[in-house]
């Protein structure tokens, strides 16, 4: 056999081989990478779907924390102007009831007074009469002179 027969049968065994690959072999290792891509390209747009929703709900979950933390906020200022306002409500009574005290301690005392000045009349009254029985040397009828007694309480 020579030379040129042995190329020709090789370049026919070749292009056998190339058809026989390309027609039964290269359709499923094609297919087969084909679908390889697909599945890696939809697991990729999975992990980007994925990844957009982790960010929406975190953002999500801020807004939620940051309504929360307006939302103690102004409950502890409320609470503050409530405390504060019992406070005071609390020191206008206690101011009142200290009024109350004091004009009470006050009418007691103007009592006490005015019984006191009672008694004094009376006594500087009985005194004059005393006195004034000394002076007369004479018995002073009460009866008769208790109008005058009282005149004198009144001026006094």
């Amino acid at each position: 056999m020579s030379i040129n027969a042995t190329l020709i049968a090789q370049l026919i065994v070749f292009l056998l081989l190339v058809w026989f690959t390309m027609k039964f072999v290269w359709p499923p290792i094609v297919k087969a990478l084909d679908e390889r891509a697909q599945k890696i390209s939809e697991g990729l747009s999975a992990a980007d779907k994925a990844k957009a929703d982790l960010q929406v709900a975190n953002k999500r979950v801020e807004e939620q924390l940051s309504a929360a933390r307006t939302e103690t906020a102004q409950r502890l200022a409320d609470a503050e102007r409530m405390a504060q306002s019992m406070v005071e409500e609390a020191k206008g009574r206690a101011s009142e009831e200290g009024a109350k005290i004091v004009a009470s301690a006050r009418a007691e005392a103007e009592q006490e007074s005015m019984k006191a000045r009672e008694a004094l009349r009376d006594q500087v009254a009985a005194l004059a009469v005393k006195g004034a029985e000394q002076i007369l040397r004479r018995e002073v009828d009460a009866g008769v002179h208790a109008d005058l007694l009282n005149r004198l309480k009144v001026e006094l």
